[in-house]
């Protein structure tokens, strides 16, 4: 999901995305750890999406 896309979200939504962004996180980390990752590149990817997330919840407590 790009930024645009995640603030259009409720507070609610961003926290369920943010949950489902660290499950899946940490599901690629186990596939890493077992040579099961042939796309490594969604690591990256995954990380980048959870500090979008986060970033977002942030600027709304700010206000």
């Amino acid at each position: 999901m790009v930024a645009s896309e995640l603030r259009d979200l409720s507070a609610e939504e961003l926290q369920q995305e943010l949950e489902r962004a660290l499950k899946e996180q940490f599901n690629l980390r186990f596939q890493r750890a077992t040579d099961q990752l042939p796309q490594t590149h969604l690591m990256t990817a995954t990380r980048r999406e959870i500090a979008r997330i986060k970033t977002i919840i942030r600027e709304r407590q700010d206000v």
